[in-house]
């Protein structure tokens, strides 16, 4: 999967539907912005397996390439969820070797009680950087690029 095009929506899931079939299901965001709807299919990649309920803080990634229907609220379909703390911020990105990521708007500083793993749940030895990573924070500092120790880190390995 190209993750450069993913761009995430962050809110509080407010309904859960059936789709069109037993194996899809539509979601309901409210977010600062109002709500938003994504349809999860068999495709659609829950971080940690987690079971989506109502309540639940959560950030839905949709590839900002495909076409949307012209409709409101906005329907998206959803190609990565995870589920976020109360004052957690994500991000989905390229980092470096030096762990700075593509865009220059965050920098990580790893700890040993950072866990990091793979997109299937396992641990992973090899160098971070150089990798695309979904990054889990709370705290930024004032510099540029801000810094932080994230909480968790999921490496998005690229298929080869």
């Amino acid at each position: 999967m190209d993750y450069t095009n993913l761009v995430p929506v962050i809110g509080i899931i407010v309904n859960i539907t059936r789709g069109n079939d037993c194996c899809s299901q539509m979601l309901s965001l409210r977010t600062e912005d109002g709500i938003v709807n994504f349809f999860l299919s068999m495709d659609t990649i829950v971080i940690d397996s987690r079971q989506l309920r109502q309540g639940m803080r959560v950030a839905a990634f949709y590839d900002n390439t495909l076409p949307v229907p012209l409709i409101f609220p906005p329907q998206y379909q959803a190609q990565l969820i995870t589920q976020l703390g109360r004052n957690e911020q994500v991000m989905l990105n390229y980092f470096d070797s030096d762990l700075t990521a593509a865009d220059n708007t965050l920098q990580l500083n790893i700890a040993g009680g950072t866990l990091i793993r793979t997109l299937n749940g396992q641990n992973i030895t090899c160098n971070l950087g150089d990798h695309t990573l979904l990054v889990y924070y709370t705290i930024t500092t004032r510099s540029i690029p801000p810094q932080t120790t994230p909480r968790k880190i999921i490496v998005l390995c690229d298929e080869t």
